[in-house]
């Protein structure tokens, strides 16, 4: 939200939406454009995610994951040492089940096993020193058809626009991996500037009326680090979403 007073454009500080808290966690929604911290690429930044809920509950927080900066939904945050490498050691033995929903272009149907190694990204400047010689690492990400829905609308050599509501759950965690495995099955995300098509995204955001990538990670489920009891944590589709389903009849 913006106020213009005098000339000057004030940003106001967002508040974060929180899912879940307890001692040991603390779960937000992370809207779509919003950094996790600080980087390398964010000069020109304000606020950050990590910087919002730490001043919002009013102590330090452990990210225990990334979400890319265009992706929305459930970011997961430890509020202790301890616990924040309990969980990491559960992130990286593949004990929590992550579930994102993405809006693709074309009509995507079934489901299934997307196994495709993918070459880690790498940033020019974070990563200058890194080996650009790495080989492809595993990445697999199950895939289902949730939804498909058609635009009597010409774009291109095409007389109508596609598109699908597709639940992805990654085994692996690579970078862009929804993004690329996606992209692999020429069927990108909608809203995708580095994997997508460049004609249906100009399409649909002057169609809808925004701009934005259209991946949400909606659920987080594992067992809590203390009580050993099951959580799930949940995103809802927020209002630009709905819009969508609105005009789809989903």
């Amino acid at each position: 939200m913006t106020i213009k007073n005098a000339g000057t454009v004030i940003v106001e500080k967002p508040v974060l939406k929180i899912l879940y808290q307890d001692e040991y966690l603390v779960a937000v929604d992370k809207p779509a454009g919003l950094f996790v911290h600080r980087s390398f690429m964010d000069k020109d930044e304000i606020y950050f995610a990590l910087q919002l809920l730490r001043d919002q509950i009013g102590q330090y927080v452990y990210p225990l994951h990334r979400l890319d900066r265009p992706t929305s939904g459930v970011l997961l945050f430890a509020l202790t040492q301890e616990v924040a490498r309990t969980m990491g050691l559960a992130f990286s033995e593949r004990k929590i089940q992550k579930t994102y929903y993405a809006l693709t272009r074309g009509h995507l149907l079934g489901e299934g096993l997307i196994d495709y190694p993918l070459k880690e990204k790498l940033d020019d400047l974070g990563d200058k020193n890194v080996s650009r010689d790495k080989e492809a690492q595993s990445a697999s990400t199950n895939y289902q058809s949730v939804a498909i829905a058609s635009l009597p609308l010409p774009l291109g050599k095409y007389s109508s626009v596609r598109y699908s509501l597709i639940k992805c759950q990654p085994q692996t965690g690579r970078r862009h991996q929804i993004r690329r495995h996606l992209a692999h099955l020429h069927h990108p995300i909608i809203g995708d500037i580095n994997y997508g098509d460049n004609k249906q995204n100009p399409f649909f955001g002057e169609h809808f009326g925004f701009k934005r990538l259209m991946l949400i990670a909606k659920q987080v489920s594992f067992l809590h680090p203390v009580t050993a009891q099951p959580v799930t944590i949940e995103a809802e589709f927020d209002s630009q979403w709905q819009q969508v389903f609105s005009e789809f009849d989903w």
